[in-house]
């Protein structure tokens, strides 16, 4: 341990002494890069060294479409297939997950024996990237429907709040640990979000156990809320705890980590009982929706065992065909 202080203690101040030694000079820039800022020593951050910081975040759509544009260089794209529809379907990816889908899409391009990338092959390379690799398709028929209920209800819950993201694909072809997956694009890029799309995706998120509930009943849920459940728990634990979106109050409140809450037993009763209201009218919420639209519902589901997978775009045509489709209001 103390021969690796030593070293760094002997890099840091000889940084440091090349860095005072531009002082004189002119013309010359001292840049670094670092993703772990809270850790650099004070010395490297006073007044005259790195003293002036660019917080360089996630990129936006128009940066995300720069990015890609580099990568695609090298690359055959279909004529039909725009860089900017890229962008708009990656939000919250990196320079590096970009350049990994690039690269993921043009292997897929190439095992189909296509000549050029097409959107298929942009949206399998994102699914692989964030859910992993394909698994095989279900053969329980009884396991396949009660799934197709589970993603339908998320995605009718989905696309009936107006506050909740779009519905970009819903499929049953399983991913990783996930037995089917529906997908939902922000429309754009999302920096503030509003009480409403907090609440929207609170209900989203129970969508599929309240579709397991209507149409099973209570004793035939399933496990597969497991994942949804600890969403939720989670957007509502930080609606009420850090964000001030309940009648807690507008207060920040620290968990403690494994010390425990710093805060009363009486004031931890509050924020469980908020927490629980949030959840509650969520389900609500979804439950509402699965009861007055039961047959879009099953309707939805239908198509998904027949065809496994449902675009954003189809899945929208069908629900028209129940009820109109509310346009998307802005999540803030």
């Amino acid at each position: 341990m103390g021969g690796g202080n030593d070293e760094r203690e002997q890099t840091l101040n000889q940084i440091l002494t090349e860095m005072d030694g531009f002082e004189g000079n002119t013309g010359v820039i001292v840049v670094a890069a670092t993703n772990r800022a809270d850790v650099l020593d004070g010395a490297l951050l006073r007044p005259g060294r790195f003293d002036r910081r660019v917080e360089v975040g996630l990129p936006d759509v128009r940066g995300r479409e720069q990015i890609l544009a580099v990568h695609a260089k090298n690359k055959k794209l279909a004529d039909e297939l725009t860089l900017a529809d890229v962008a708009r379907r990656t939000a919250g990816m990196s320079g590096a997950d970009l350049e990994n889908l690039m690269n993921e899409s043009a292997i897929l391009t190439a095992r189909r024996n296509k000549t050029a990338t097409t959107m298929d092959e942009i949206n399998d390379a994102t699914d692989r990237i964030i859910a992993g690799l394909e698994g095989r398709a279900l053969s329980d028929n009884a396991s396949k429907r009660l799934i197709a209920y589970h993603e339908a209800g998320h995605a009718l819950v989905g696309t009936l709040l107006p506050y909740h993201d779009p519905v970009n694909k819903v499929t049953l072809v399983p991913r990783g640990q996930a037995k089917g997956l529906t997908w939902f694009t922000p429309s754009e890029d999302q920096s503030l979000v509003s009480a409403n799309s907090l609440k929207a995706r609170i209900a989203g998120a129970l969508g599929g156990r309240a579709a397991e509930r209507v149409v099973f009943g209570e004793s035939q849920v399933t496990t597969g809320a497991g994942g949804d459940l600890q969403q939720v728990e989670r957007i509502a634990r930080a609606m009420v705890t850090q964000l001030g979106m309940s009648d807690v109050g507008c207060m920040a409140l620290d968990d403690g980590g494994m010390m425990g809450p710093n805060y009363s037993e009486e004031v931890a009763a509050k924020v469980d009982a908020a927490i629980r209201e949030l959840s509650d009218d969520g389900y609500k919420t979804a439950l509402d929706i699965m009861t007055d639209y039961r047959a879009c519902l099953d309707r939805l589901a239908d198509e998904l065992v027949e065809t496994e997978t449902l675009s954003g775009d189809r899945l929208r045509e069908l629900v028209a065909e129940y009820t109109p489709v509310p346009p998307k209001l802005a999540a803030v």
